[in-house]
This record gives C-alpha cells, sequence and structure tokens, in this order.
C-alpha cells in the first residue's frame, strides 16, 4: 500500500521507517492541505497531525485512500461525513497524555497565581523588586472542571492534592468518580458562578463551538481564572477580550487558539488577509492575547513530553499495522 506521513518531523521518521520494508512509504514534513493534496492522489492511508485541515476539498483528491491515522485524539479536524459517505476509516490515538495535559492546566494556572512570567523575566533583567508580583494560594479556591473524562479527571485528581474545592460539569456524569473524589457535578451556570478557576476538557464540535461566549463570561465570577487546553473554538475570543478589558476575570491560560494553524505562521496570516475563510476579528483576537500580560498562551504543547509523543508514534504504527492486517482498531465511530 501507498502510505504518506505528513507533518512528520525527523526525530519522528525512525519511528514510521519500519513500515517502509513492505509498503511504499513518503514523509512530508508539512501538512497535508488542498493545495499539495493532488500530489499524493496515490496515497491508502495517510497520517496527519491537527494542523492538517483534512475537509472535503483535500480528501477529494484522494481517491484511493482508505485510512486516516491521526496522530491526535480529537478528530474536529476531519470531515467525518465526507469519511463515512466514502467509506474512509478513521482511527486516532484514544488516551496518550490526559495527566500530561493535566500537568499543563496547573502549569498554566501557577504561572498565573504566581505571576511567574513577569517574574522570570524582570529577574533576567536583573530586576529583584517584587512590586505587582503578589500572587493567590490554589488552597481553598473552587476548582470548575468542565468535561470529566480521562483529562478532567486528572485535573480533578490534581486539584484535590492542591486542597481545592471540586466542582464539576458534563452531559454524561461519572458518579463512581464523583464518589471517589468527593465533588458534586453541577449546572454549567452554577459551576461558572462559584468557580474561581475554570479548566475546559470537552471536544472541538459543534455542540461546544463558543461554549465560552459573552454570556458565559459574565456568569463567572469576578476575578476567575479561565484555562482552556482543550480546543480552542471552545472559547469566544472576541468576548474573551471584552471581558479581560472589563477586568471581570483575572486571568486566562490558554495552550489553544481558535485560529492556530494560521497564527503560527505569520507569512499565512498576511494571506489570509485576503481570503474570507478565516475569521479576522478571531485571529485579531488571537494576536491581541498573545500580547497580554494576564494572558498565557503556550504553542498547543500541554502533550509534548517525551513520554506522550513516545504513545503517539506507537499506537499510530499499531494502528496503521493493524489496518493493513485486515484488523482495524481505534476506528472512530460514524457521526
Amino acid at each position: 500500500m501507498r502510505i504518506t506521513i505528513f507533518e512528520v518531523e525527523k526525530w519522528e521518521q525512525e519511528s514510521f521507517a519500519q513500515l517502509e520494508k513492505e509498503h511504499e512509504l513518503a514523509m512530508v514534513s508539512g501538512p497535508l492541505t488542498a493545495a499539495n493534496a493532488g500530489e499524493h492522489a496515490d496515497s491508502q492511508i495517510v497520517s496527519t497531525f491537527i494542523y492538517s485541515q483534512l475537509e472535503g476539498d483535500v480528501l477529494s483528491q484522494l481517491p484511493e485512500l482508505k485510512l486516516i491515522a491521526t496522530r491526535s485524539t480529537g478528530v474536529d479536524h476531519i470531515d467525518r461525513g465526507y469519511c463515512d459517505e466514502k467509506g474512509i476509516l478513521v482511527s486516532n490515538v484514544p488516551d496518550y497524555a490526559s495527566h500530561t495535559v493535566a500537568e499543563h492546566v496547573f502549569g498554566l494556572l501557577l504561572t498565573i497565581s504566581h505571576r511567574l512570567d513577569e517574574a522570570i523575566d524582570r529577574t533576567r533583567k536583573g530586576d529583584f523588586s517584587q512590586e505587582g508580583l503578589t500572587g493567590f494560594d490554589l488552597r481553598g479556591r473552587t476548582l470548575g472542571v468542565i468535561g470529566t473524562g480521562a483529562i478532567g479527571r486528572h485535573v480533578l485528581q490534581i486539584g484535590k492534592g492542591f486542597e481545592m474545592s471540586l466542582l464539576a460539569h458534563d452531559v454524561q456524569p461519572d458518579e463512581a468518580l464523583a464518589r471517589e473524589l468527593g465533588f458534586g457535578y453541577v449546572s454549567l451556570e452554577e459551576l461558572l458562578r462559584k468557580a474561581d478557576v475554570v479548566s475546559l476538557h470537552v471536544p472541538g464540535n459543534e455542540q461546544t463551538h463558543h461554549m465560552i461566549g459573552a454570556e458565559q463570561f459574565a456568569q463567572m465570577r469576578r476575578g476567575a481564572v479561565l484555562i482552556n487546553t482543550a480546543r480552542g473554538s471552545v472559547v469566544d475570543m472576541t468576548a474573551m477580550m471584552r471581558t479581560l478589558a472589563e477586568d471581570h476575570i483575572a486571568g486566562v491560560g490558554l495552550d489553544v487558539l481558535p485560529e492556530e494553524p494560521t497564527v503560527r505562521e505569520e507569512a499565512e496570516l498576511l494571506r489570509s488577509l485576503f481570503h474570507e475563510e478565516h475569521d479576522l476579528q478571531t485571529l485579531l483576537a488571537d494576536h491581541v492575547a498573545l500580547r497580554l500580560r494576564n494572558v498565557i498562551v503556550t504553542p498547543h504543547s500541554a502533550f509534548n513530553t517525551r513520554e506522550a509523543t513516545t504513545c503517539i508514534l506507537r499506537t499510530t504504527c499499531e494502528n496503521i499495522r493493524a489496518f493493513l492486517d485486515g484488523e482495524p482498531q481505534n476506528l472512530v465511530a460514524p457521526e
């Protein structure tokens, strides 16, 4: 079979090279796009990360495609309807970094609560003054977790270790987990009203698009902190910027942005100004957010530890091999 691996870095190539013994293998450093899809029209299996936006205009150029092996848990970058219609299977990596992302949540939160970025920047310049660096304790604060899947579970466990009070919201409550950790499930509105820290752990889809918008920001406690390591589309960035400007919330920690693939490349950003496919208002909000002191942004790196990336590569190769053996695994259910 013809297998093409996209968004592959040099250090990852060795993991995929073993597939070359029995199959035709190509590795591409950049993402799969509408512009280059035609060059890989004979690919029967493709593997991508989340920066390849696999919409119909891309997938339609791959008539031989049988499997998309995404190196992620989320599949919101893939046109599932098109795949279902064409019989293209989609496999993912169900759980590779739930505790890793949860640790990153608290990295972002502690950076905000202890003003670490400003403190580090100041001391690097030889300034050891503490003026304006007063933070706040996590102990005794209320942590509200939206989405109690694998990552949300770990966030709640860590929060309990910090002696925080716990609240959660989920469309499918895990009552056994609630009893184990001693927290209660509440409505979204109640969680936003009561939580000092709100952490998002929901998938990116139509139901969660702008789940946290102007109405929800208004419901949040004054001085609260929002952490988003889920998907950029879950937060309305324009509403977030307005809320920050009004000093209604104290800070935001983001590992994801709505227009993240575009923001990653300044050249692409400039080109996008002349195309309607990108939300320019959101792009502007993204860029302003990157420069605010009370907004901490990391480059979608919450998953990026040696252990987690090794798991991603191993599971992706196993997914491809299982499909080749006629026993596909980790398939994402049709929409």
